[in-house]
């Protein structure tokens, strides 16, 4: 899961950003408003976890954008302002929660899960595909109730195909999404090639039938 963590202080982004590596999320940084909006622009990601005051601008003003866009993301509201004129205005806005500084990692990472849960699977801790059921909180994978063992990488890939089933998923979106901004530094995709090579033969040893299907030029779908 990719998120975007827009905020300014380093020691707060550096701690968030460890705690949710540990916890198997892809973090992209944007410590201003241009740059926050420069990525949004470009990119998407699963949640968004939002500083309303930056040094250039409202974060309550990105949100606004967002919403205008009809983008998708889930968003986290956080900031040292406790206020609860700010806290109505950015769920008006479409905020799905507002953490006030400072707050324990465990509860970041605890509602960030639950609305990204809430945002792609309906609220629900585990997903159904055919034989295949993912547990979301435990980030665990079984096939006919007995458990595959994937990578971290092979998980996210499911994961992602599986929120987007029917649909054609890029080679580079997926690249994106696994790894971040790190995605710009490879020359080719003979990484995606191999988590998902990876992938497939795990699920098929495993029982699963193979519903990842190769689209020739453009990239793969989990065919339902």
């Amino acid at each position: 899961m990719k998120v975007l963590i827009i905020e300014d202080e380093p020691e707060l982004v550096k701690s968030i950003t460890q705690y949710l590596l540990k916890e198997n999320y892809v973090c992209e940084i944007a410590t201003s408003a241009e740059e926050a909006n420069e990525k949004l622009w470009v990119h998407e990601y699963d949640c968004i976890l939002l500083d309303i005051t930056l040094p250039d601008g409202n974060g309550l003003k990105i949100l606004e954008s967002l919403k205008q866009k009809n983008k998708q993301e889930g968003v986290i509201i956080i900031s040292a302002k406790n206020s609860i004129d700010d806290r109505i205005k950015g769920l008006n806005l479409g905020a799905d929660d507002y953490l006030v500084k400072p707050f324990h990692l465990a509860e970041l990472s605890a509602r960030l899960a639950a609305v990204i849960r809430r945002k792609q699977f309906s609220g629900a801790n585990e997903i159904n595909f055919h034989e295949i059921t993912v547990n979301l909180p435990g980030k665990s994978v079984s096939v006919h109730q007995r458990l595959v063992e994937l990578t971290r990488k092979e998980y996210d890939v499911l994961v992602f195909l599986i929120s987007n089933k029917n649909r054609v998923i890029s080679k580079n979106a997926i690249a994106e999404h696994i790894s971040g901004d790190d995605a710009d530094v490879f020359d080719n995709f003979d990484f995606i090639y191999a988590h998902m090579k990876n992938l497939k033969k795990k699920l098929t040893e495993a029982g699963c039938t193979d519903y990842i299907k190769t689209v020739y030029g453009l990239g793969y779908k989990m065919e339902a």
